[in-house]
């Protein structure tokens, strides 16, 4: 029966939104939401139709423009019986049809059901900061926020997609709009999905365009104009009836967000921040607090925390992610939900503004590209035999490979080309080549002609939305907290696009323009200190105390059972990490996330 079918995949995701839920059945429809209350506390309930009672409703997010499009309709005759953002949405789709999201600025998942024309329109925001997963089963389209939601529907089955196992292995993540589930999709970024008469059709909306302005401003126009509109960003997503803080990590972007919550609110901001307990960014965390005089809320993580959270953070995740930050970030949800119903938070920043290190190293690859192809080959061999340095050796191996797609494909992978040829079985031998097709599928749609520009725009289409905004979504909604992004404002997405690279990276000066906003309100040594993302010891951990864990998981007798991986590779990673000729962390900790995973959400 539709309604208890609903009510399963409701309650698989409860943790989204405890506070209510609402239902919409209609013949072969069957539409269902729990809500977390942030805007509207009172009328919010969904679904929410337009006045004809011909089109509903549902939805997760935020449209943060919600008081601006509500003036607009009631100015073109609506009547509106809410204050909630959700109730804009399906009078612009009355009045627009799909062409309505150009108007919304804000993060979702959009179901909109047409009762007269017996279609459903499902929509995801342009940067995927709100997950939606969709599969088609026995001619049934069944969708979701969440991979459970989708799992708890009698007719899926979990089975691994091998496919989506081979990029988990070259990219430490999952590339949309592949999942690690047989038949599971995610609905990319700026993308919406119609289904009618049994058919379904997927339509871009949008995408970002790198074209240059005919005329450049100067440097200070620039800075003026990225300063207003992160300003301008921030005070949208203000925009809340419940309490609300930011996560604080002491780097340049949370910490300018800080700032700018500070310019603008009476009370103290309510921060958050995590630490290992060793040469972690609390400090920098306390100084930025205490400049702005925040009520300040730190935390530290141990080794038993990560190992006691592991499985219920890969739970949380639908699928796993090689990655060492998830504990901490279900951490810190969960000490600011103690406080606070929503957080902003500082992601974003280093994809449009070039801030990681590959954005510096990808500059190098041009005098790269006159070496011999053998020598280039000796440099890869000899780089290898080398003891430790990981990252070094990654971006040295990128340096020599091939094309541009291939290099950017082997910037930090989980396992490159070569070694994952070594780890996989047999088994597995259609699956091992990498993952340089899917960066050449996104490298075609850009518009950019700049290497650099090409390289965020590769990043804003799989890392971003694939990587850090799944973690950020689904861990923060494990807690059921919502996390908001104000550098992830599509016009600051824009703006940030057209600006000529040389204020992206500046000899050699990433982040450069971001830095010159952060200058007129931050003390110089958080503009100015290494970055160093959630540096958390779990290379020693797995040595020792997460040792017992990693070996359960990774037992011959495991790897024989599911057949997909070479036991004596895997031994031979192992060994060499312990005894600390090589740090394997990021190979064994994604084959450990994986394994786990496998247990809990496959076998």
């Amino acid at each position: 029966a539709p309604a208890e079918v609903l009510e399963r995949m409701l309650q698989s995701i409860f943790h989204r939104g405890p506070d209510e839920d609402g239902r919409l059945i209609d013949g072969e429809l069957a539409l269902g939401m729990r809500r977390l209350s942030i805007i509207d506390l009172a009328d919010g309930q969904q679904p929410i139709f337009d006045e004809s009672g011909r089109y509903a409703v549902v939805f997760n997010g935020e449209i943060y423009n919600y008081r601006e499009l509500r003036q607009e309709l009631i100015g073109r005759g609506h009547t509106l019986k809410t204050r909630s953002d959700t109730e804009v949405i399906v009078h612009l789709y009355e009045e627009q049809g799909p062409a309505c999201l150009e108007q919304l600025r804000g993060m979702f998942g959009i179901a909109v059901w047409d009762q007269r024309e017996r279609t459903l329109f499902i929509a995801r925001d342009r940067m995927g900061i709100k997950p939606l997963y969709y599969t088609i089963k026995n001619n049934t389209l069944i969708f979701g926020s969440e991979i459970k939601a989708l799992l708890a529907h009698p007719d899926v089955h979990p089975a691994l997609d091998l496919r989506g196992l081979s990029n988990y292995l070259s990219l430490k993540y999952i590339p949309s709009p592949g999942t690690l589930f047989e038949g599971i999709h995610s609905l990319p970024p700026g993308y919406y999905l119609m289904a009618r008469d049994g058919r379904i059709e997927l339509q871009r909306y949008w995408d970002i365009s790198y074209a240059k302005p005919q005329s450049p401003k100067s440097e200070a126009e620039y800075i003026d104009e990225a300063t207003e509109l992160i300003r301008e960003s921030v005070k949208l997503r203000l925009r809340s009836d419940v309490p609300f803080g930011a996560f604080l990590s002491g780097g340049v972007d949370s910490s300018t967000i800080v700032a700018l919550m500070a310019e603008q609110m009476v009370e103290p901001v309510k921060t958050f921040s995590v630490g290992f307990g060793e040469g972690d960014e609390l400090p920098y965390a306390k100084l930025v607090a205490d400049r702005f005089g925040c009520e300040h809320h730190t935390l530290n993580i141990t080794a038993a925390d990560f190992i006691e959270h592991a499985e219920t953070v890969l739970w949380h995740m639908d699928q796993p992610i090689a990655d060492q930050a998830t504990v901490a970030t279900l951490m810190v949800a969960k000490l600011a939900r103690q406080h606070v119903k929503m957080v902003l938070t500082g992601e974003g920043g280093d994809e449009l503004f070039a801030g990681y290190a590959r954005y510096a190293g990808e500059r190098f690859s041009p005098y790269t590209r006159w070496l011999p192809k053998p020598v280039g080959r000796i440099v890869r061999i000899g780089v290898r035999r080398l003891p430790g340095m990981r990252r070094g050796k990654l971006a040295l191996h990128a340096l020599t490979t091939g094309n541009e797609a291939q290099r950017f494909a082997n910037w930090f992978p989980m396992f490159n080309d070569e070694t994952k040829r070594q780890v996989l079985t047999e088994r597995m031998s259609d699956y091992r080549e990498g993952a340089a097709d899917i960066f050449a599928h996104h490298l075609d749609e850009c518009d950019a002609r700049d290497p650099l520009d090409r390289m965020l725009y590769v990043d804003s289409k799989l890392w971003l939305p694939d990587f850090l905004l799944l973690r950020g979504d689904k861990l923060t909604m494990a807690n059921s907290l919502e996390a908001r992004i104000p550098l992830l404002d599509h016009k600051l997405v824009e703006f940030a696009a057209r600006l000529p690279t040389k204020y992206k990276l500046h000899r050699g000066d990433r982040k450069y323009l971001l830095k010159r906003v952060a200058e007129r309100m931050l003390p110089s040594e958080i503009i100015h200190r290494k970055k160093q993302g959630f540096p958390i010891p779990i290379d020693r951990w797995l040595r020792n105390e997460a040792r017992p864990l990693m070996r359960d998981m990774l037992s011959q007798e495991s790897l024989q059972r599911r057949g997909l991986f070479n036991p004596q590779y895997i031994e031979q990673l192992m060994q060499q990490h312990e005894s600390g000729f090589a740090d394997n962390t990021t190979e064994l900790w994604g084959l450990v996330s994986l394994e786990i995973w496998m247990r809990r959400m496959v076998d």
